[in-house]
């Protein structure tokens, strides 16, 4: 299994070619001063390079393109490594965060990816082909349901071949 630390070095350079992007969620917010509100924007992407490496971010700016900038430069920082097995995941595994709860279980190959939302957005940018979620929890807020399936992707355990057989 690889080590955090060497994981972050490992994507730091050259990230913008490998990788690719989806922004899922993208919102005007406004805070109240004196004399009215001001209004920022709220962008939450998702960027993986379909091999098992996904990362998510989340940033406000004050238009819609420094939003997107800022959100990019926080997903570089916070991918990870799924470990997969063929275009799949190597066991069912389930995640709550907040008040969204994901459950995402393997399929055989050729099954296709049946998930819906912002958790098929996580799970295609990490590459998974071959898998069966569903969001069991009280919400259908994208942001909470992204966070629940990286949550997910993060408790899979690497099993070694020895383990395996």
């Amino acid at each position: 299994m690889i080590a955090k630390g060497n994981n972050k070095q490992k994507f730091s350079a050259d990230t913008k070619s490998s990788f690719k992007e989806k922004a899922i969620d993208l919102r005007r917010v406004a805070r109240v001063v004196a004399g009215g509100k001001r209004f920022s924007f709220r962008c939450t992407l998702i960027i993986g390079d379909e091999k098992g490496n996904v990362g998510v971010g989340i940033a406000k700016g004050a238009d819609v393109s420094l939003a997107i900038e800022k959100a990019r430069n926080q997903a570089k920082k916070n991918i990870f490594t799924v470990p997969l097995k063929g275009t799949t995941i190597p066991h069912e595994v389930e995640a709550k965060f907040s008040a969204a709860k994901v459950l995402i279980k393997p399929a055989p190959k050729g099954a296709g990816l049946k998930a819906g939302g912002a958790v098929r957005t996580v799970l295609l940018m990490a590459g998974i082909k071959d898998a069966s979620a569903k969001c069991l929890g009280r919400t259908k807020n994208k942001l909470t349901n992204a966070l629940a399936a990286i949550e997910a992707l993060k408790k899979i355990k690497h099993f070694s071949k020895e383990v395996q057989s």
